[in-house]
């Protein structure tokens, strides 16, 4: 067991503990039920949705990934400084101005409409080789991208007419086109296949119009499991990389996934406390009876959602036991009243198991009313993580 935020002999007061092996056997689960063709690219946005993107990326790329995938540039840096050499794709803007660290890093631009293709070739266009940029394609999740024809306002010609002229502009080389899908993770896949359908069309479109030689991709976690046609040339697969299910909906039986992060801390203080006793900020709970309370030393600083005021659980002792008063800055107090024998120093955990007893990513986004995304990537830098490695099966 080793740490990237600590040294490995002084155990943390708070820590994720990150299964590398988890990480190793979801994306070899992933490549077996994606088209044996498709190129495979890891989301490692968001420090890869709080797991750790370095690790996460080392770990990826050996056991089947081909690319990775990163929002800002700034992420894409990174992982170049720590020697990652594999390709990254940017899924959000990047200015222009930022063109020369692309170059120099090797690292792909998406491109959302002509104008900012133009602002982009004004830059790249007396340097060599041509800097290779993937087009996003708007099919309906209204977000970021050229629009595809069903969403274009009238006269404002096709969207194969506007990539043709991206494709024109000197010192820019489109090497993929890409959407994103808005319903893949629902029951119901009828929007998420207007959505293919209308990328698939485009994709035709182009090549009628001459264009080879380019790397389609618009699957996402969802739509690895319950969308096989829109595999194309690349899947990018976020969330299940991390052993988590893109929604309640999405039929699990598909794709068995293993949950790769753990969030654990050691009591700080125990104290008895007598019947009537306000706990934290704002007196929002008094214990109904006498009772031990222990103080956590987790916050809404590391991420643990003030939400959870009153109505949180963690693991202590084996058992399941309720956070009390407002969740503060650093530190969030439980009723450990019905455990016995705690001592400071034990530990207790927010996410993962313990003992026969298990709080999933899911339940603490139940209780926080947000989704398990949140719930991981929502963890800070100041949460110490602390990777174990081992067999992925």
């Amino acid at each position: 067991m080793a740490s990237s935020h600590q040294d490995a002999t002084a155990k943390p007061l708070l820590w994720a503990e990150i299964d590398l092996a988890a990480i190793a056997r979801n994306v070899g689960a992933l490549r077996r039920v994606t088209r044996p063709e498709a190129r495979l690219l890891v989301a490692v946005k968001a420090n890869a949705y709080g797991h750790g993107a370095v690790a996460v990326a080392h770990t990826a790329l050996a056991h089947g990934a081909s690319d990775l995938g990163v929002a800002r540039i700034d992420e894409g840096l990174a992982l170049r400084r720590a020697g990652i050499e594999a390709p990254i794709l940017v899924f959000g803007h990047t200015p222009a101005t930022r063109a020369g660290e692309l170059r120099a890093h090797r690292l792909v631009p998406s491109l959302m409409d002509l104008e900012r293709a133009r602002a982009l070739c004004a830059v790249v266009q007396r340097a060599s080789p041509p800097l290779p940029v993937h087009i996003k394609v708007d099919t309906g999740m209204g977000r970021l991208g050229l629009a595809c024809d069903d969403l274009r306002p009238p006269g404002s010609g096709s969207a194969v007419e506007e990539i043709l002229a991206i494709m024109a502009l000197p010192g820019l080389r489109v090497t993929g086109l890409f959407t994103h899908f808005a319903t893949a993770d629902h029951a119901e896949l009828d929007y998420a296949e207007l959505q293919l359908r209308r990328f698939v069309q485009l994709k035709a479109q182009l090549t009628a119009a001459g264009c080879r030689g380019l790397t389609y991709h618009a699957a996402n976690s969802g739509a690895i499991m319950s969308l096989p046609d829109s595999h194309l040339d690349m899947v990018r697969a976020g969330i299940a990389v991390y052993g988590l299910y893109p929604s309640a909906q999405v039929d699990r039986s598909r794709l068995n996934l293993r949950p790769a992060l753990a969030l654990k801390a050691t009591i700080v203080h125990l104290k008895q406390v007598a019947a009537g006793t306000p706990i934290s900020y704002g007196c929002t709970y008094r214990v109904p009876a006498a009772t031990t309370i222990a103080t956590v030393p987790v916050g809404y600083a590391d991420g643990y959602h003030r939400i959870l005021s009153n109505r949180g659980i963690m693991l202590a002792g084996g058992r399941r036991v309720p956070v009390v008063g407002r969740v503060c800055m650093d530190l969030t107090m439980i009723d450990v009243g019905q455990v016995p024998g705690l001592r400071v120093g034990d530990e207790v955990v927010i996410i993962g198991r313990q003992g026969d007893e298990v709080i999933g990513a899911d339940e603490v986004a139940g209780l926080a009313e947000t989704i398990n995304y949140e719930v991981v990537s929502a963890l800070t830098e100041r949460v110490a993580r602390v990777y174990i490695t081992g067999s992925p099966e």
